[in-house]
């Protein structure tokens, strides 16, 4: 497909933008310019154009640079017509095709975890899973995921009662104690993704990667299970790494800037 004719100066000048979006703080001229990869003089000539737009500010007393108003104003717009689901939904099956695995988006419903999108592999095995699923706090990957980050006060309950479930079953693979839960979802937190192996079903393996939105909060979480035959297990794995980074650049995608 033959590449459409733009406006090279708009491009360059973005360069400007992009470069004080990712700084932690306002930037002194030279090393605005460093970053946008132009010299201080043509760096300064887009910027007093951007100020007359309000997009850039300068401070009098520091003269360093910042975002102005007119660009937050453009940054909230965007954030409001972004939807999480309807954009994963797009990257699915291109991660699906990646990892040879089926791959499901789950979102918090009233109930807990709830599967909303299925992109089944040709290969898939058979799962006794449906959308609109809720998934086990304790018992699955995707449980376990948005445990780790959700407010503990407001699913203490629902831990509690998986865990009396997994005691009265003998189940030897589920925290019996809270001291437990905390260690496991500390471990999800560490590792940024939940996992498990013939803990939900026999024979299955399953991940799970949480995406956060602008405010830090998890948007969604995107889940990765096949056969225990085929699908690599280990962290940092052929299944762990294109799903994390997946998930990493939906998190950006949202405007979530990790700490």
């Amino acid at each position: 497909m033959k590449e459409r004719a733009g406006i090279q100066s708009v491009e360059v000048g973005f360069a400007l933008l992009r470069a004080l979006g990712d700084a932690a703080g306002p930037v002194m001229l030279r090393d605005l310019a460093k970053a946008a990869g132009m010299s201080a003089a043509k760096a300064h000539r887009y910027l007093v154009s951007f100020q007359r737009l309000r997009l850039v500010v300068q401070d009098a007393a520091s003269t360093r640079y910042d975002l102005g108003p007119a660009a937050l104003q453009l940054g909230l717009a965007s954030l409001a017509r972004l939807d999480a689901v309807k954009l994963a939904r797009e990257r699915a099956a291109a991660l699906m095709e990646e990892i040879g695995h089926t791959i499901a988006l789950a979102v918090w419903g009233n109930h807990g975890p709830t599967i909303v999108h299925w992109e089944e592999s040709a290969s898939a095995v058979t799962v006794n899973l449906r959308l609109g699923d809720v998934m086990p706090l304790l018992t699955s990957a995707t449980g376990r995921c948005f445990a780790a980050y959700a407010p503990q006060e407001a699913i203490a309950p629902m831990l509690k009662e998986e865990m009396a479930r997994a005691l009265k079953q003998q189940r030897s693979d589920v925290p019996r104690t809270m001291a437990q839960v905390r260690a496991l979802l500390e471990d999800v937190r560490k590792r940024g993704m939940a996992r498990v192996v013939d803990t939900l079903l026999p024979g299955i393996v399953g991940f799970c990667a949480p995406v956060f939105d602008s405010d830090g909060h998890v948007a969604l979480g995107i889940v990765a299970l096949g056969p225990t035959g085929t699908f690599d297990p280990e962290w940092g794995g052929a299944v762990d790494r294109p799903l994390k980074a997946c998930a990493a650049q939906l998190s950006r995608d949202l405007g979530h800037r990790a700490e």
